[in-house]
């Protein structure tokens, strides 16, 4: 059986989309015209195809879910969906998409939105070009833009994210990819995933979110050309690593952040090619951080570029610039002749008394770090670039 078309429109013989899906057969096309459709908790049962023509407007009227996917192989493309409810027991959403395979939600707009799109056990879907927002003012009365539940195989690509809890959230998720998505002035983060092994997150920014973005207890996790920036606060963070194990960090700017990464737990990654620039704290090491390497990094202009609790190293530092070496050169091959130490004993003083920060300039400080740098009691000794660079690395 060809599949047909079914038009939906205020004039139309069909002129609801709840009616539309009723009468369509398996793998049919449903086209809305542009207009204001007054519906909520819209079932999708059956393979089909929603399709709006110039943003229709789907205004749920704040009653719940906006709707509801329900089959595998459904695609939902260019709706505005707006006026999401708002529930402290049930995840209200834009889209809900739950138990299905192959699924798609393109070039959509959702706005004052509760959770965005919100998929669980789901698996092999497309996320793109979407517009999610909300007028989030407490965490507790907020939900995530894209959040994602036991899924796999799933894409999310060139969202755009903002004023959500979180922009995007993964918690057992695997085999994932997000790329160029654009997450910011989200209450918490711009991206938040916890128990998410084999995903890959590729030319992303992340900027002024309230916390900056999470990763927390995942495996064999690649990311690359991302941006990371503008995360202030007592408790933000560039990137937060907590339990996270054999991870690539590679070739990401991390600029303008409180902490630019802050790494507890975390063992056998390597950070490569990465620019911090004008953060607070480059890189924070807290316990159980073993066997990570740093080669090829920029580290420019931060207040602090390492920050150490521990007198054991077991990390390799090597090759990188530091904008605060003071070295030279004799034999011209690009690398310092005298190893740099960046954890300076500030920094350590800082660490146990935040109110001495106040001191940061002071020629008082600069003295404290010159006499541990020649005698090391209490960073640690071995934690140096044995090869730093004279110029930045490309």
């Amino acid at each position: 059986m060809n599949a047909k078309t079914i038009v939906v429109c205020g004039t139309c013989e069909t002129s609801s989309i709840t009616q539309a899906i009723t009468q369509a057969d398996s793998f049919d096309r449903i086209q809305i015209a542009t207009g204001i459709y007054n519906e909520s908790d819209i079932v999708i049962d059956k393979p089909i195809e929603l399709v709006g023509v110039e943003l229709p407007i789907i205004d749920v009227q704040n009653k719940g879910y906006g709707i509801i996917v329900k089959s595998s192989n459904v695609s939902i493309k260019g709706l505005r969906i707006i006026h999401i409810g708002t529930s402290y027991t049930s995840d209200f959403a834009s889209i809900y998409i739950t138990k299905v395979r192959n699924f798609h939600v393109e070039r959509c707009v959702l706005e004052d939105v509760f959770f965005g799109i919100l998929i669980e056990k789901s698996h092999v879907g497309r996320i793109n070009n979407n517009h999610i927002s909300s007028d989030a003012v407490v965490e507790s009365g907020s939900g995530n833009g894209v959040h994602m539940w036991h899924c796999s195989n799933v894409v999310i690509e060139e969202n755009l994210l903002h004023n959500l809890r979180d922009g995007i959230y993964f918690e057992f998720v695997t085999n994932s990819t997000i790329t160029n998505n654009l997450s910011h002035h989200n209450l918490r983060y711009g991206l938040h995933f916890m128990f998410s092994n084999d995903n890959e997150y590729h030319y992303n920014t992340f900027r002024d979110n309230g916390a900056g973005v999470a990763v927390m207890f995942s495996k064999r996790i690649i990311m690359t050309h991302n941006t990371f920036t503008k995360n202030w606060g007592t408790a933000s963070y560039g990137l937060l690593l907590k339990e996270i194990y054999d991870a690539e960090i590679e070739d990401n700017i991390i600029e303008e952040n409180t902490i630019g990464i802050y790494a507890e737990g975390s063992t056998r990654i390597n950070y490569n090619r990465n620019n911090f620039k004008g953060n607070g704290w480059a890189v924070k090491i807290s316990g159980a951080c073993y066997t990570n390497l740093f080669h090829d990094n920029n580290f420019l202009h931060n207040s602090f570029d390492v920050s150490y609790n521990s007198k054991v190293n077991d990390n390799n530092f090597d090759h990188n610039f530091w904008s605060s070496y003071t070295g030279y050169d004799l034999d011209k091959n690009g690398i310092g002749d005298v190893p740099f130490r960046p954890v300076k004993l500030f920094s350590y003083i800082v660490n146990r008394t935040p109110e001495t920060i106040l001191l940061l300039r002071s020629l008082f400080v600069e003295i404290l770090n010159f006499s541990e740098k020649v005698s090391p009691v209490f960073t640690p000794d071995n934690l140096m670039d044995n090869q730093p660079l004279m110029k930045k690395a490309s």
